[in-house]
């Protein structure tokens, strides 16, 4: 039984495992968020940027289940368990701590795909119904026009009729066109990136701020083991 100010330390690792498990949940509800949000542009990203969330939702499972080994080993003085939970703290920190430097370093890319998968599946909106829901509900949502704005759609339909996504409120009757003067001017390029770039920032927030918890608790879990371990050895 531990005693003194490590008695403390237990009933505060405890409380921290607690609402460290919570936060496992608000991490899986985030990527879960974030995944539905990517959803919508699937077609505009790379394969790879689906699994940013994927992999967000699987962390968020990890730190509920570490958790549980955390207020485990608090509860019961288990060192083994208090270690157990110290070193699954520490990999996952170091695993946030790479995602979040190779995000960064990627975070350039972004327009270049974006631009890439625009052009490429542009010429596919009359022809392939997936593609062309994904052009609407990009257009629509973000209130753009185009890759960089409503000249782009000449190069699909020769002439100057538009998606109807491109004039706000307008039937899918060809009546929305380049003449029009409710038409979207906006590039999609660049408002798909500001969108992608809210999600960047909201997955680097909520890593740091679980980076930051994850260190206070794999402090606290090192007392309490080695006053366990101290216990131990003076019986």
């Amino acid at each position: 039984m531990v005693s003194g100010g490590m008695s403390c330390v237990k009933y505060l690792l405890f409380a921290f495992n607690l609402l460290f498990a919570i936060t496992g949940i608000a991490v899986l509800i985030v990527g879960a968020i974030v995944y539905i949000g990517y959803s919508h542009y699937s077609h505009f990203v790379y394969s790879g940027y689906h699994s940013i969330p994927l992999a967000l939702i699987v962390v968020g499972v990890i730190i509920f289940v570490i958790a549980f080994f955390g207020c485990c080993g608090a509860v019961k003085e288990n060192h083994c368990m208090i270690i157990t939970f110290s070193v699954f703290l520490l990999l996952i920190l170091v695993l946030e701590v790479v995602v979040g430097v190779l995000g960064y370093i990627k975070r350039t890319d972004v327009e270049t795909m974006l631009e890439d998968q625009l052009n490429k599946t542009m010429h596919m909106y009359y022809t392939k119904e997936d593609i062309k829901d994904s052009w609407d509900i990009a257009q629509h949502e973000a209130e753009c026009c185009g890759v960089r704005g409503p000249g782009d759609w000449y190069n699909v339909t020769h002439n100057n009729v538009l998606p109807h996504t491109c004039c706000p409120d307008t039937p899918d009757d060809n009546s929305c066109t380049t003449a029009s003067k409710n038409v979207y001017q906006a590039s999609c390029v660049d408002k798909l990136k500001g969108i992608f770039n809210k999600y960047g920032v909201i997955i680097g927030g909520v890593g740091l701020g679980i980076a930051g918890l994850q260190l206070v608790g794999v402090i606290f879990a090192c007392c309490l083991a080695r006053s366990i371990r101290k216990e131990y050895e003076t019986v």
